[in-house]
């Protein structure tokens, strides 16, 4: 009994792990419809303000909750206004742009703290579940995901900006007749998303090595969470994060952490060969 609640835990776990990498890129692609390859890199300006802000003394949640989504969203707007807002409607020259500015950030980080630095620790403990323990920050993490998944889906379905931004997805041209200029929509979107980016990046920080290269091991989940949702950015990230999380902790969990992987790979070309629209194309539709 202990042992099935510990892994109905770490699935869970899993499931907020994934929806909480993705959530942002979704923010950034289902609105804007931009592919950001830069996208694991900000995740790891995420986790490394919050480290460094941390280590230099800033109290562990501030840092997390404020300081990461907060830089990581003005590095953001700043790339929308420089590069980002250059390239609208140009796919091939996005996917090349932010290729190139994941390896800026990747060498620039590297240069200002070397490959290594020194981790936060998870807060809070751990709790004792029969003969098991488990990590209590992880908890929280699980419900800081679920709450934030909420703000966003209030926020796009009940706020004046939320129906202006979904609004301008629809229909650019009609938005700026109404006086809502998209380039402004776009810029608040990309800092928007890019912020959100930040704060995952922040509270993965104390649960996996922060290096310059980490960027690398979650990009490709998320694309596959965001691509395998479909179009609706809270409703299809949340379906494909809790179908693939799952997938990917059960298989580590029975084997290892390569082979759960595998397998989520392996789901995510099945699912899209049979739904190619993702999950919100078939069983979710006109859902946020």
């Amino acid at each position: 009994m202990d042992l099935t609640l510990i892994i109905c835990l770490d699935i869970l776990n899993g499931i907020a792990m994934l929806a909480m990498i993705s959530v942002g890129l979704a923010i950034v692609f289902g609105i804007m419809g931009v592919i950001n390859l830069a996208h694991g890199e900000f995740l790891m300006l995420g986790a490394f303000a919050a480290t460094v802000s941390t280590n230099a003394g800033v109290n562990v949640w501030v840092s997390m909750l404020i300081v990461a989504p907060l830089f990581v969203g003005i590095v953001g707007l700043v790339v929308e206004r420089l590069l980002i807002r250059l390239l609208y409607g140009r796919m091939t020259d996005t996917l090349i742009v932010t290729w190139g500015l994941s390896l800026f950030l990747v060498g620039a980080v590297t240069t200002l703290f070397g490959y290594t630095i020194p981790g936060i620790s998870a807060p809070l403990g751990s709790v004792k579940l029969g003969v098991y323990s488990f990590s209590a920050y992880r908890l929280v993490f699980t419900g800081l995901t679920a709450l934030t998944f909420l703000v966003i889906w209030s926020f796009l379905k009940y706020t004046r900006w939320g129906i202006i931004a979904r609004g301008t997805t629809q229909n650019p041209e009609m938005a700026s007749a109404l006086g809502h200029a998209p380039h402004r929509v776009y810029a608040i979107t990309f800092f928007s998303g890019s912020a959100v980016t930040g704060l995952a990046g922040g509270l993965i920080a104390p649960l996996t090595g922060v290096v310059p290269t980490m960027g690398a091991i979650f990009v490709a989940k998320a694309f596959i969470a965001v691509i395998g949702g479909g179009a609706a950015i809270v409703a299809g990230t949340f379906a494909a994060s809790s179908f693939f999380g799952a997938v990917d902790t059960l298989a580590s969990f029975v084997w290892t952490p390569v082979i759960g992987q595998a397998a989520m790979l392996l789901a995510a070309i099945i699912l899209l060969r049979l739904l190619p629209r993702g999950i919100t194309g078939r069983f979710l539709e006109r859902r946020i």
